[in-house]
């Protein structure tokens, strides 16, 4: 019998000692994801920097993480809006291209954003208030409304907005480039 208790006791020490290792591994694994986010701002930082001297333009660089993903502004030079280009095309591409240069360096796909001149936090706040407007036409005259094609950057912003609008819903279509957000009512 006194080997069956201590038996017993073995086990609730050894799944009291695996719930405290795991409960210290989740801050733990917070931190590693937070230290990446970290390592790939800084990453992409030394990369846009050396871009900017490159082309000879003034900017600062800044970095931050957000929701699980590196965010990396660049403002303060006169000649960054040549870096946005027309409808962000070329703010997407050097998106792209900084993604990649952070994952030659850690081996690990990245998620980075990259805003310039302010650009996408601008464009957001104008395809917010499109999406929420054209949800709320939708709601009051039930026929469902197709907007432009757009980027995944601007088709998300504009499923967060017509989310917030109450007896509609969103659903994107098409094959990229060409893929659009369509409105619907709910049924």
């Amino acid at each position: 019998m006194s080997e069956t208790l201590q038996a017993t006791d073995d086990v609730e020490a050894s799944s009291d000692a695996s719930a405290e290792s795991e409960a210290a591994a989740e801050p733990q694994s917070q931190s590693k994801t937070e230290d990446l986010l970290v390592q790939e701002g800084d990453i992409a930082g030394d990369y846009l920097e050396r871009l900017l001297d490159l082309l000879d333009y003034d900017g600062d660089i800044d970095l931050d993480v957000e929701s699980g993903r590196a965010i990396v502004s660049i403002d303060g030079g006169e000649d960054l809006a040549k870096l946005v280009g027309p409808r962000g095309n070329v703010l997407e591409s050097l998106q792209e291209l900084t993604r990649l240069a952070v994952q030659q360096e850690t081996g690990v796909r990245s998620r980075l954003m990259l805003d310039i001149a302010q650009w996408r936090a601008g464009r957001r706040a104008e395809l917010a208030e499109m999406g929420r407007t054209t949800a709320e036409k939708v709601a009051a005259s039930g026929e469902r409304a197709r907007l432009h094609p757009m980027t995944p950057f601007e088709r998300k912003v504009v499923h967060d907005a017509v989310a917030a609008v109450a007896g509609v819903h969103s659903e994107s279509e098409g094959e990229e480039p060409q893929r659009r957000v369509i409105i619907f009512t709910k049924p």
